[in-house]
């Protein structure tokens, strides 16, 4: 099968979240089953070319021109430089562009032109999140089926009416695209595409079940069968804490003593009390989305227990501002890093006991599934993808409730787990024996096209 896998963001060309790693991984292990794969995204400015190894083709559409990565069987990266790209963001700097729509319903306009211009005739057009949604109007008359993935129903590309006009030409603009006078571009590739997909099975039945639906679950409840819920995987080859040369020093699931060196790295590094308290992590957007209106409220209660905190993200102004004052409160307890360090971030998962993640809701979360491969118990809300991979008391601790207090007793119920030494070790192993790999994920995506 020949599937065209349209993205905003690939890892790790261009990333800002989890969509970038999703629009690497999944293509790479499509092709590894057999399957075709050209892998197609806009070329940021920030696209670093060299470093990358792109080189220009031959080939030049809708206005700009294609530039390839280095090829590797079944699969193509192929990136799209335009004038609309041309500049350090993917979304935006302090704030989106303004022109967005725009730009990304130019990128959706070119999908097809830039794919025949290759000689690539897709079976299958994968689109992923508002950014590409649009693609779904300009395949309609003859071109392949769409499946577009909502990897997070929050963004749904929202712009001003006028904005239509990328579109439709300067004709009437179809409810489907529409949303409380707004353009919607999510509604409307939801209401075009041919299979819509989520990335988790709970986030599935969320969306069309909760508030979660962010105004859309008339039109998600619409799609029937049409919506289906496919747990996102992660790539075990560069999250294996066997090989990671991030690591001070390397582990498995039958040996892991190098988890307690990496433990004392880690406080080391980020100037934490040498100590045998509870290491807790959180590597994270810092967000209300990812609990921080939970956390922030409880933080100083939460370190008067036995145990110390890592946060390494960045985000919200006056939450990371909040949280800076409690780290110059008790820096021997609390770390805070502000920004994002690919290297840290992987020594946070394999030096930390547990790992939090206080969701008001989780599509799927990658974070829980690093975390469970580097042995790093998960404390997280059962919402979304939470719930369907870390199993409470066996993996990981969950909290159903959006309360604070909920968030305190799953942190108590890990403190006092872990005073059973060989409990918490049957947990952690438990825990490193799970398989989260994107094969079960490939083979689930295989069955969507198919279907098609």
């Amino acid at each position: 099968m020949r599937v065209l896998f349209a993205s905003s963001e690939v890892s790790p060309f261009s990333k800002t979240g989890g969509l970038g790693d999703v629009a690497s991984s999944l293509p790479m292990a499509l092709a590894e089953r057999g399957h075709e794969v050209v892998v197609i995204s806009p070329l940021y400015g920030s696209v670093e070319r060299e470093r990358h190894g792109l080189v220009p083709t031959p080939i030049s559409s809708s206005g700009g021109r294609l530039w390839s990565a280095p090829g590797n069987g079944n699969i193509r990266f192929v990136f799209w430089e335009s004038p609309h790209f041309d500049r350090p963001g993917v979304y935006g700097e302090n704030g989106d562009y303004p022109d967005n729509a725009a730009r990304f319903a130019t990128f959706s306009r070119g999908l097809m032109p830039i794919a025949r211009a290759m000689e690539f005739s897709p079976d299958v057009l994968h689109l992923n999140d508002w950014p590409t949604a649009p693609a779904t109007l300009f395949t309609k008359q003859g071109g392949p089926p769409s499946v577009l993935t909502i990897h997070n129903l929050g963004y749904q590309g929202l712009f001003p009416l006028e904005e239509a006009r990328h579109l439709f030409d300067g004709g009437s603009v179809p409810g489907a695209w529409t949303h409380y006078g707004q353009l919607s571009l999510l509604k409307g590739g939801i209401c075009t595409a041919d299979l819509v997909t989520t990335v988790s099975p709970t986030y599935a039945r969320e969306i069309r079940e909760t508030e979660l639906s962010f105004g859309l679950g008339e039109e998600l409840r619409s799609l029937g069968d049409r919506l289906v819920g496919i747990l996102n995987g992660i790539d075990v080859q560069e999250w294996n804490p066997e090989t990671d040369p991030h690591l001070p020093a390397n582990f498995g699931v039958e040996d892991r003593s190098g988890k307690t060196a990496c433990r004392r790295a880690l406080q080391e590094e980020l100037g934490l009390e040498r100590s045998d308290a509870l290491l807790v992590g959180m590597v994270t957007r810092i967000a209300e989305q990812k609990g921080f209106d939970l956390l922030i409220p409880a933080l100083e209660r939460i370190l008067h227990e036995d145990l110390q905190l890592v946060i390494l993200g960045n985000g919200n102004p006056a939450m990371e501002d909040a949280l800076r004052d409690v780290a110059e409160i008790l820096p021997g307890k609390f770390a805070l890093r502000l920004g994002f360090d690919e290297a840290l971030a992987h020594r946070i998962y394999a030096g930390c006991d547990a790992f939090l993640m206080p969701s008001a809701y989780e599509p799927c979360g990658l974070s829980q599934l690093y975390a469970l491969r580097y042995g790093t118990l998960p404390v997280v809300r059962a919402t979304g993808g939470l719930r369907d991979t870390v199993r409470d008391g066996e993996t990981g601790f969950t909290f159903e409730a959006y309360r604070s207090e909920a968030m305190m007793g799953a942190i108590r119920r890990a403190l006092a787990t872990r005073t059973n030494r060989a409990r918490w070790e049957e947990m952690v192993e438990e825990a490193m024996r799970q398989d989260f790999s994107w094969d079960a994920s490939a083979r689930a995506y295989e069955a969507a096209y198919e279907r098609l």
